[in-house]
Parts: C-alpha cells; sequence; structure tokens
C-alpha cells in the first residue's frame, strides 16, 4: 500500500492506496463519487473524465499514486459552479443527453471548452469534443448546447458595461398606456426579432404607446424587478444587472404549469432597443420552452409620446406544445401583452418611484384564454364588433 494525499472537490484526502489502483476505481469505491463513469476503461469514451490540477483527464488511466498532491475535481465538484449551471440547462434545453452515461464526462470536458475557447465556433466545438463518445444523441444537441453557453456568456459580457451605466439611471415620470395596432408598427420600428427564420417557432408581434418621452420611458425599463411585477403569472428570483432568473406560472382549465428558468437581457442605449434571451422547463408535465423578445422604442407626436414594439419568438416542446400548434396560443399571448401594459400603466401611474413589487400572482387563463378564443374566431371569419 502506499500513502498518497489529494484534494478532491476542495476537501484534503489521505490514505493508502495499491499502486495498480487507477484514479476511477478510487474515486468511485474509496470516496463513493459515482458520478465518474467507467466505460471502455482504455482511455477512450471519455466518460471518465475528471479535472486533475484544472485540465480534463481520463481518470481510468491514471493511477491513484500518480495523482499523490494533485487537485482533482469530479462533477460533484460543480454544484455551485456557474458555467456548468449553464451548460447543464442548456443540454437538457437542446437534447443533448438521453441515457445519461456519457454526460458527466462530457459536461466537464464542454466546461473546459466554454473557459479554454471562447470564442469557439461549431468545427472546433466538435474537434474539441472528439475524444467523448455518445451512443444515443448523435451530437447535435450537445454541440448546440455548448455553442448557446459560448454565445450566452459572450452577450452577458457585451452587455456588462451598458447593464451597469443603466442601473444607475433614476425612475419616476407618470406615463400612460394605449394599445395600439402591432404589425405596421412593428415593421416601422425596424426590429425583427432576431433568428427570426428559425425553423418549428412560433412568433407574434405587438406594440402599444405610452405617454411620456423616449428618454424617460428608456430609464423605467432599466427597473427589471418592478417591470417582471406587472407581467401576469411572473415570478423573479435573481437579477444581477444582467441575467434574469424566476419562474412563469400558468393554468390552463385543469392543467397547471410552473416555468422555472434563466434569460439574458441586453440593452442597446443609442438605439433604445434590447433583447432577453431564456428557457425555462415545467417539471411537472417535462415541457420546455425557449424563446426570444426583442423590443424598440420609437417617438411618436413629435416626441411627447412613445412606442414600444415587441416581438416575441418561442419553442415550446413537450406535452404543452399542442398549445402552440394553432394561432390560439398567439391570440393568448396578445392579451397577456394587453394585461402587462395595464398593470405596467397602473405602476407608472404611481407618484414617485415604483415602490416594492407587488407579489407575482399565478395566471389564471381562464377567461383571458376564452377572450383569445373569441378574438381568434373573429379573426379565422372575418367578423367585427
Amino acid at each position: 500500500m502506499t500513502p498518497i494525499t489529494l484534494t478532491v472537490n476542495g476537501e484534503r484526502v489521505s490514505t493508502q492506496v495499491e499502486p495498480r489502483t487507477h484514479l476511477a476505481d478510487f474515486l468511485r469505491e474509496h470516496l463513493r463519487l459515482t458520478g465518474t463513469h467507467l466505460g471502455c476503461e482504455h482511455g477512450v469514451c471519455g466518460a471518465c473524465t475528471v479535472l486533475i490540477d484544472g485540465a480534463p483527464a481520463r481518470s481510468c488511466i491514471a493511477f491513484a499514486v500518480g495523482c499523490d498532491g494533485a487537485d482533482i475535481r469530479t462533477i460533484e465538484g460543480f454544484e455551485q459552479d456557474g458555467v456548468m449551471a449553464q451548460l447543464r440547462e442548456a443540454f437538457s434545453r437542446e437534447h443533448g443527453l438521453q441515457c445519461g452515461f456519457c454526460t458527466p464526462g462530457m459536461l466537464i470536458s464542454s466546461r473546459d471548452i466554454v473557459m479554454r475557447v471562447p470564442d469557439a465556433d461549431e468545427k472546433r466545438i466538435r474537434v474539441e469534443l472528439s475524444g467523448n463518445l455518445c451512443r444515443c444523441t448523435g451530437y447535435l444537441g450537445i454541440v448546440r448546447a455548448v455553442q448557446s453557453v459560448i454565445e450566452q456568456r459572450r452577450a452577458e459580457v457585451n452587455a456588462a458595461p451598458a447593464a451597469k451605466a443603466a442601473s444607475a439611471a433614476p425612475v419616476g415620470v407618470p406615463t400612460t398606456f394605449t394599445p395600439a395596432e402591432p404589425t405596421a408598427a412593428v415593421a416601422a420600428s425596424g426590429i425583427s426579432g432576431g433568428e427570426a427564420s428559425r425553423q418549428g417557432w412560433n412568433r407574434f408581434e405587438e406594440s402599444f404607446v405610452v405617454a411620456a418621452a423616449p428618454d424617460a420611458v428608456w430609464l423605467k425599463l432599466v427597473d427589471v424587478p418592478a417591470i417582471a411585477a406587472c407581467m401576469p403569472g411572473a415570478e423573479l428570483t435573481d437579477y444581477d444587472g444582467t441575467t434574469v432568473k424566476g419562474r412563469f406560472n400558468i393554468t390552463l382549465g385543469p392543467i397547471a404549469a410552473s416555468f422555472a428558468g434563466s434569460a439574458v437581457v441586453t440593452r442597446d442605449d443609442t438605439t433604445k432597443s434590447g433583447t432577453i434571451k431564456g428557457a425555462g422547463s415545467d417539471g411537472g408535465s417535462r415541457s420546455r420552452t425557449r424563446g426570444d423578445v426583442t423590443y424598440r422604442l420609437t417617438a411618436e407626436d413629435d416626441g411627447s409620446r412613445t412606442r414600444v414594439s415587441v416581438v416575441v419568438e418561442y419553442d415550446l416542446q413537450g406535452p404543452l406544445a399542442q398549445f402552440s400548434r394553432s394561432g390560439l396560443v398567439q391570440e393568448l399571448g396578445r392579451r397577456i401583452v394587453a394585461e402587462f401594459a395595464a398593470n405596467l400603466n397602473a405602476r407608472f401611474g404611481a407618484t414617485g418611484p415604483y415602490g416594492a413589487p407587488a407579489p407575482a400572482a399565478q395566471l389564471r387563463a381562464g377567461s383571458l384564454l376564452w377572450q383569445s378564443l373569441v378574438a381568434w374566431l373573429k379573426r379565422l371569419f372575418g367578423g367585427s364588433g
């Protein structure tokens, strides 16, 4: 037996092992860290990948005695890691896992790519992941997941200076909202909704008018917690100036869903436009959604009023996807935007700053759904009134 001392997931471990013991066996059998999987045991498949002194390595062909004094990090050691949290969410959203056997090693290798090659494109990602084999997914979802995290982190870095400057802006100035016909206004605003041509995604447009100058409205939109409180069903849990975390609660008849997720907020002070890119999942129905919201402010009536034009694009997967297969869900979306505008009007009409955000209520869409159905049928058959 040979004495060794190493650091595993931040904890110092001193013990004795046989010289022939592989690191993977030591982690699994001695420390019960079974997140490290053993596949080929020849250093080929990558399922056993861990970090040794910060670099990905095959633990099935590394001897424990050879790691004496090293710092080891297994998949269990990333529980509080922000990058790994983004990757876990992205793997789920992009269907980057099926049986899950390769996933721990795949996640560790993916994190290394994100941290080491922050400008990696799809080709580079595939090359970097070539040492991790998967028998289930076909790799497309995995590559998309890694690419989406790289893009998300790049957006966060680019948005940080603007978000920091905007966070110091004052709020105030009472305003009122007037609904408006959306399509022509959105087209005139020049926003396209980002990657609007993505196959399989749904899209709708809406706009409304604020009785205040664009500069005043733009400053008000900085207060994300107060704005979120105006959205029916929204519950904000965290906001750091760039990334929003929370959930959206909705009841459709007998179906109650609570989508938990996060979004990245970017703002362009020059054009008074912004984007919100996010994703979430509902554990009860096992449904997932991802979406982009693009908005732009334009002046009206010689700058005394502001039109807010919005383009919403989303992809809904799972049992609840049946609700996105007709124009009905778009009508529901428009009704939600209208209710958001009404709540925003009430909040902006208050004296002084916003005050504490009101508790978020669950969106019970029964009446909204009925109103939406009526409106949809009128559009379908050309009715009026």
